[in-house]
């Protein structure tokens, strides 16, 4: 099972990549894990991703497909994965596709999940009180979330046109929501 895991900020898509990671026994990979991994480690790939986040710069597409590229190939991606945080403008599902057809490992579904946007500034306003994220202020949320609408959104239409689009609804019970995801993805 090859996954990609989208929607927007707040609406549960590590929760629920982690409980589908169990469910399926295949890795999540999170951009942000695999980055962090990359610095931590010092790899070529971290080191080139640094001097760009030292910067307070965005790292390029270019470099994420590489680091995304290099950790879809890795040994426990083989029998499938998660991916949540990629990709997130037309740019990368290109890369991705390419990716994906260089490994001959074809993306199986594409699992959206969405919320109101009352419910996200909600969720994640609690978020920011639990956890005390500085980068959780109303403004910051409401930014991130234009952003998500903006670039990313448009993404799920050219994954419904290719067929690999199911939809979900992110609010309620947390079991609930990944057995309403399993039984989608075992339907297709």
């Amino acid at each position: 099972m090859r996954l990609l895991i989208m929607g927007p900020q707040g609406v549960g898509k590590g929760t629920q990549a982690a409980k589908l990671a169990e469910h399926y026994g295949i890795p999540t990979i999170s951009t942000g894990d695999i980055f962090r991994f990359n610095i931590k480690n010092k790899t070529e790939l971290g080191l080139e991703a640094l001097k760009f986040i030292d910067k307070g710069e965005l790292v390029p597409d270019e470099l994420t497909n590489r680091i995304v590229e290099d950790r879809l190939g890795q040994d426990d991606a083989k029998n499938g994965w998660i991916l949540d945080g990629y990709p997130r403008n037309a740019s990368q599902v290109e890369a991705l596709d390419g990716i994906l057809a260089k490994l001959g490992t074809p993306l199986s579904a594409v699992v959206a999940l969405d919320a109101d946007h009352d419910v996200l500034m909600e969720r994640m306003k609690k978020r920011a009180e639990i956890e005390g994220r500085s980068d959780d202020t109303p403004e910051a949320i409401a930014k991130r979330l234009d952003v998500y609408a903006k670039e990313t959104a448009p993404l799920l239409d050219t994954y419904e046109e290719r067929g690999l689009l199911v939809k979900i609804d992110g609010v309620g019970d947390i079991d609930a929501i990944q057995a309403n995801i399993v039984s989608a993805l075992d339907a297709r």
